[in-house]
Formats: structure tokens, C-alpha cells, sequence
């Protein structure tokens, strides 16, 4: 039997939006989106199209429709978006293609200045 690694060759990120918590974590609950990232620091809501699939198997490459992120600095497992609404975070800290993602997003100049932006209030 053969065993052969293949990972992904390219992301290709189509929009990038930082956003409030408040506003990242609603627009993900009523949207659909079953869970957030955590990536050293920061949260990630990530849109991804049912044909991106179909699109890296044939070209070896990812389209990610829309990634949303916010400053948060201290890592939970669930944040709740308002009483009974939960949204899981997932700590990826370690893998490499979220570590990538996010100094992509950061290098790329689009982060404001993000300290009132973990609050609403």
C-alpha cells in the first residue's frame, strides 16, 4: 500500500473583513456557520462554498469564499452569542495553514487598529 501526502497548494481567500466580536459571532449564528477558529490571538469565522471541495481535489488548490476576524486574545471553548446560542471555538494554534491564514490577513495591511473592537460596548 502507498501513502502519498498531497497537501493543498494554494489558499485563495476571495474577501477578508475585520469585524466587532458582536457583530462576527451574530453574523456567524445566523448564518450557519457551526464553529469559529482561534489562531493565536484571534478569532475566524471562514465562509467556504460546497464546490471548493470538488475545486482543490481537481486543482490542488482552496478558494475560502470570506473570512471575518476579530482580536481575542484569550482562547475559549464556546462563546455565547446570547443566552441558549453557543457558538464552539476551535483552537488551531498549532496547524500551519491557520498560522499561514492569519499572517496572511495581517501582512496583507487590511487589520485596523483592533482595540476597541473586542467589545461593542
Amino acid at each position: 500500500m502507498d501513502v502519498e501526502i498531497a497537501p493543498t497548494k494554494k489558499f485563495v481567500v476571495l474577501g477578508v473583513d475585520q469585524r466587532s466580536l458582536e457583530n462576527l459571532v451574530w453574523c456567524s449564528s445566523t448564518y450557519g456557520i457551526n464553529r469559529l477558529f482561534w489562531v493565536d490571538g484571534y478569532l475566524l469565522c471562514i465562509e467556504v462554498m460546497d464546490k471548493s471541495f470538488e475545486h482543490e481535489i481537481k486543482h490542488r488548490e482552496f478558494p475560502i469564499s470570506q473570512i471575518c476576524y476579530v482580536r481575542y486574545p484569550k482562547y475559549t471553548k464556546f462563546y455565547e452569542v446570547e443566552k441558549g446560542v453557543q457558538l464552539p471555538i476551535v483552537n488551531v494554534s498549532e496547524m500551519r495553514i491557520f498560522k499561514k491564514l492569519i499572517k496572511a490577513i495581517l501582512d496583507s495591511g487590511k487589520e485596523k487598529d483592533p482595540p476597541n473592537l473586542e467589545s461593542s460596548s
